[in-house]
């Protein structure tokens, strides 16, 4: 998910705007970088919090503290995708007494929980979200557009750093070209920092799959250390990695395949006989 950099230090629990506390979910990783952000929204006695971590002790912790120093209750929990880190603490909410009674939503809900449409509306005092269905990270992910401020909670789709990782890579970029559509302001991401411009984040998100599957195209259109025009995804990975270490190349394949599966959709190449991959128009020797 990220790379480069050391990643900035996150506090544990941050305003981010007079509508919107971040609660880090005390989960910090490779793949949850500072750890999975979760958001306590609204200005009243009643919240909706967005997202829940992975039940650690740390979060609740944090969460209870924020409910008594704002004097007030979860009355909605909004859950972005189904992913464990950020489903894995809904329990620890519900047993808070500022969280008792809360509902909570997500979209193709679980036992208990109750379903996200697509645009529905979730009010609170000083806060209006609006549900936005994107897939592609998952294929029940949402983001949730803050109306007041302009801005959205973009899940998994967009990091705050780094690259996000998806299930179907033709339906995460209609979602990410849908997404940059519905506002113009801040991103707040499921992991990594605010997003201060987030239609710029998601312009430079497409930019790099685009770049991406235009490499392979180029590399496809050369011949294959076979000899003719069939490239291995393996194959392709180590052209375009060539500059990253061996034991990158394993995880890279899984994006290479994802971005051939969409070419293939696109009509751009296809499946050989043989089992690779081709560019349409060109036969295999």
């Amino acid at each position: 998910m990220a790379g480069g950099p050391p990643l900035p230090a996150l506090q544990d629990i941050e305003r981010l705007s007079p509508r919107v506390i971040r609660i880090l979910g005390g989960n910090p990783g490779k793949f949850t970088l500072q750890g999975t952000n979760t958001y306590l929204i609204g200005q009243g006695p009643e919240r909706i919090l967005i997202d829940t971590g992975e039940g650690q002790a740390a979060w609740k912790e944090s969460l209870q503290e924020v409910l008594k120093d704002e004097n007030a209750r979860v009355s909605h929990v909004v859950l972005t995708h189904w992913h464990p880190d950020h489903v894995g603490g809904v329990r620890d909410v519900l047993a808070l007494d500022e969280g008792r009674g809360a509902e909570v939503f997500k979209h193709q809900p679980e036992n208990g929980q109750t379903a996200i449409e697509d645009g529905q509306v979730f009010r609170t005092e000083g806060a209006t979200l609006r549900a936005f269905h994107s897939p592609g990270h998952t294929v029940d992910h949402m983001a949730l557009v803050l109306e007041e401020e302009d801005s959205m909670f973009t899940g998994d789709n967009v990091l705050g750093h780094g690259t996000a990782v998806f299930e179907d890579l033709a339906t995460y970029i209609d979602s990410l070209e849908r997404m940059q559509q519905q506002f113009n302001g801040r991103g707040y991401p499921g992991h990594g920092a605010v997003i201060e411009n987030g239609k710029v984040k998601i312009k430079e998100y497409i930019s790099h799959r685009r770049e991406r599957e235009e490499q392979i195209l180029g590399v496809m259109g050369k011949e294959s250390s076979e000899g003719d025009d069939s490239w291995s995804s393996m194959g392709i990975v180590k052209v375009v990695y060539a500059a990253y270490p061996e034991n990158l190349h394993a995880p890279a394949e899984k994006g290479v395949v994802q971005v051939l599966k969409k070419l293939e959709g696109d009509g751009k190449v296809r499946k050989t006989e043989a089992g690779g991959w081709a560019l349409n128009g060109k036969s295999s020797l």
